[in-house]
């Protein structure tokens, strides 16, 4: 946590919500091991994500406001069927393979509350290891009320099947990424969850806000 009531590392949710609660401006974000948040607390806080204005899918006057002014659940501009207690997940990759990163923000506050990356692999790859550390985050934090959405079908079926299955050849380039695999796969295996994965319907909400905006 970089900025809140006492800066610092904090390895339970439940002591870093009582530093930032309330905390105006409040920067914080989880990280997969202690080393790298270490590292990442001694630089600069991640900008924020930017919001984009979501594609013209709806008539215009049906299009939602930011914050939207017919719900009081959250700061971004949500359709009304889309859930506010949720992570959404996403993945951006330069080429196939190239450098990937993927991320997840709180769908409830604009907070990116994880980012991961750039290391070389591919976009699918980035969008099921973001669904895996949506879900062992949300169960370290027991956030049995949040959902996570991700727009990749092929993620979630990944997911679902405890395996990654993707054609990327294992050399040193690519040996992190494989290593990043293989614990998420670990995961899947050894817990279970009751965190539900909803499909990002695209083309009726526009990007999802996890988007990194490179198309």
């Amino acid at each position: 946590m970089w900025k809140g009531r006492k800066p610092g590392i904090y390895t339970s949710w439940m002591e870093c919500e009582r530093q930032v609660k309330g905390f105006a401006a409040a920067r914080f974000k989880s990280f997969p091991t202690e080393a790298e948040a270490r590292q990442a607390f001694a630089q600069e806080p991640p900008p924020l994500p930017t919001r984009r204005k979501q594609p013209a899918v709806r008539p215009k006057s049906d299009m939602p406001t930011n914050p939207p002014d017919y719900r009081h659940d959250t700061v971004l501009p949500l359709p009304p069927e889309v859930k506010a207690k949720a992570l959404a997940v996403d993945a951006a990759c330069s080429g196939n393979p190239g450098k990937m990163e993927y991320r997840g923000v709180n769908l409830e506050t604009g907070e990116e509350v994880f980012h991961y990356g750039p290391i070389k692999g591919t976009n699918n790859i980035g969008e099921f290891l973001a669904i895996v550390h949506a879900l062992a985050l949300l169960k370290q934090q027991q956030r049995d009320d949040m959902v996570i959405y991700s727009d990749s079908r092929n993620a979630q079926l990944w997911v679902k099947g405890k395996k990654c299955k993707t054609k990327l050849v294992r050399n040193k380039s690519t040996e992190t990424v494989h290593q990043l695999i293989e614990r998420a796969e670990r995961w899947l295996h050894d817990n279970s969850y009751t965190t539900h994965i909803l499909k990002w319907d695209t083309q009726a909400w526009g990007e999802i806000p996890a988007d990194f905006g490179r198309k």
